[in-house]
């Protein structure tokens, strides 16, 4: 695995991708980081590595500015900063990257799935999206598949609100939702 910690429009986020000889290299996570966190203490890393067989190997840490375009898991990392940072821009309105989510349980996969189908600048309530993959009385459950998604932005969990036109939670924090919302010209209640 490949980590890289960027700055995109003044956000933190941790960036991984996989790195395999046999097949093309996908994005395993990309997360914000709080103020004052490394992607040492990223909650993921462990199960990453129980996931994908890594437990005696490390992570290589590449810093932004040393990937390379002529490696295909670097040259990953740098297509998705170039998405990340057009969407902040307003340029892009959804992403067109390599995701693997096979790190969910087959119900996160399908709500993750799921998210990626709301448009930009909309939202939707989590009621909603239990219905959309077909657990009607199941909000509470894709609550916690949303806080699950470990694609921040990519997988827009961002566009799913309380039924109230509240905010509910988020992962990066609700100052981070709100940012993105309003980045795609919503407006939420407080």
């Amino acid at each position: 695995m490949i980590v890289t910690i960027a700055a995109v429009e003044s956000h933190q986020l941790a960036l991984i991708a996989s790195r395999h000889e046999r097949s093309s290299p996908k994005l395993v996570e990309v997360n914000w980081l709080q103020a004052g966190d490394s992607w040492h203490s990223s909650k993921s890393i462990p199960k990453l590595k129980k996931h994908y067989g890594l437990v005696d190997q490390d992570f290589t840490f590449i810093a932004q500015n040393s990937l390379s375009e002529n490696k295909p898991a670097e040259a990953l990392l740098i297509e998705t900063l170039q998405q990340l940072t057009a969407y902040f821009k307003g340029e892009r309105q959804a992403f067109d990257l390599p995701l693997d989510i096979s790190l969910g349980t087959e119900f996160q996969q399908r709500v993750w799935q799921q998210l990626q189908k709301i448009p930009h600048g909309e939202t939707i309530s989590y009621a909603t999206l239990a219905q959309r993959v077909g657990n009607p009385k199941g909000f509470r459950a894709v609550a916690n598949a949303n806080g699950k998604n470990p694609f921040s932005i990519i997988i827009p969990c961002h566009r799913v609100i309380a039924s109230d036109g509240k905010l509910g939670g988020y992962t990066g924090g609700l100052d981070k939702k709100t940012y993105l919302l309003a980045l795609e010209g919503v407006t939420c209640k407080a």
